[in-house]
């Protein structure tokens, strides 16, 4: 192989990019990258009120269609490092496992995709029937307000178009191979407030309990399901996260009480019929009694398909060829950085198994990694031998 997959996770563990910082990854990655022949971007992008971010886009090639292979290089904090059995950025490897934070969520992806990269157009060269490329931020693990999104703006913006992209999240969930993601629910966070009189609880006739009013209004919101699914998206589900009062006495009726609710929430809403929805709900149960108010964030993320079909079929089937498992369509789980990708371009996830990921020793077998290798190379065969032209 013309790069070994677990040299480049070990070199860019050992890079400490917690987000936001870009910790050597990048221009590590742009080095070796730039060395075999990609075009590399390095892009700053910044917002109020929020860290800047480096973000990176390579390409080798210039003609279509241009297959993107997506990651992130930064990764959460390591915590106490002292639990850790190796030190979480010195990239040990012990008994054919490499350790390290961001093994599995993505270096450990990131490295894959880079050498089976690196490989393939090694080969090609100047016959490849396409273009190769990379598009990695610095900002999946944080906000994710000055990494992919802008990222993609930034590329519309040049004229540059991606064909079809796979993010290289860790998506397998007992082996490798067992599930690729061909799509998310969407989510959509919110405040409500019950609004209520402070008093004394020895004179409740003086006062307006808030709780009660909050309860009623919870217990409208969960009693009844918002649906039961389709073929490809598991039903939604809200999920209250947290309920506050402030309240430290126990003789103080309070004045008010908060709480914050999330919907995940598939491809039969939109996030402005899921407000109207819950809207409903909550004015049904309050009539004319329970004082309220919602507010929700702004960040919503729609619920998205990559519909099965040609590039569905010719991933599985280098999963498939390569670990001898036929991968489940999944579209369970949290949000990704496709939520972003998937406005410009069919977008699907596969990548390592998850397990591990996020946690004190978070470790990747080595073997898994190089068999990660054999599916991304397997990917890019599969991809030109289709869609080159």
């Amino acid at each position: 192989m013309a790069a070994d997959p677990v040299d480049i996770a070990r070199a860019l563990i050992r890079c400490p990019s917690v987000t936001p910082e870009e910790g050597g990854a990048l221009t590590y990655l742009a080095d070796l990258l730039g060395n075999a022949g990609f075009s590399v971007h390095r892009v700053k992008l910044t917002s109020p009120d929020t860290p800047d971010v480096e973000n990176l886009y390579a390409r080798f090639g210039t003609k279509g269609p241009n297959f993107c292979f997506a990651g992130h290089t930064d990764v959460v904090p390591p915590g106490d490092e002292t639990r850790w059995r190796f030190p979480p950025f010195e990239g040990a490897l012990q008994d054919g496992r490499l350790h390290g934070r961001g093994a599995v969520d993505m270096k450990g992806g990131v490295a894959a995709m880079a050498a089976a990269a690196l490989y393939f157009a090694a080969e090609q060269g100047e016959e490849l029937p396409g273009s190769i490329s990379f598009l990695i931020t610095g900002d999946e693990e944080g906000p994710a307000i000055n990494g992919t999104e802008k990222l993609l703006r930034w590329l519309a913006d040049r004229d540059e178009r991606i064909d079809h992209c796979v993010l290289g999240e860790p998506s397998s969930r007992a082996a490798l191979g067992d599930m690729v993601k061909i799509g998310r629910r969407g989510s959509l966070s919110g405040t409500l407030t019950v609004h209520g009189k402070q008093g004394h609880v020895g004179y409740p006739h003086l006062a307006e309990n808030p709780i009660r009013g909050m309860v009623r209004l919870l217990s409208a919101l969960m009693a009844d399901p918002l649906d039961a699914g389709t073929a490809h998206f598991q039903a939604s589900n809200l999920e209250v996260v947290t309920v506050d009062v402030g309240n430290p006495a126990y003789n103080v009726i309070p004045a008010e009480a908060i709480a914050r609710f999330n919907v995940r929430f598939n491809a039969l809403w939109m996030p402005a019929t899921l407000r109207a929805e819950i809207e409903r709900r909550l004015r049904t149960a309050a009539g004319n009694e329970v004082h309220w108010s919602v507010d929700f964030v702004e960040r919503s993320s729609d619920s998205f398909l990559t519909a099965p079909g040609e590039f569905v079929d010719l991933v599985t089937a280098a999963i498939e060829a390569a670990t001898g498992r036929k991968p489940e369509l999944s579209t369970t789980g949290g949000t990704s950085d496709a939520r972003f990708i998937k406005d410009y371009c069919p977008v699907i996830e596969f990548g390592l198994v998850g397990s591990s990921m996020h946690q004190t020793d978070e470790a990747v077998p080595v073997e898994e990694l190089r068999a990660v290798t054999r599916v991304y190379r397997g990917i890019l065969d599969r991809y030109f031998a289709t869609f080159g032209r």
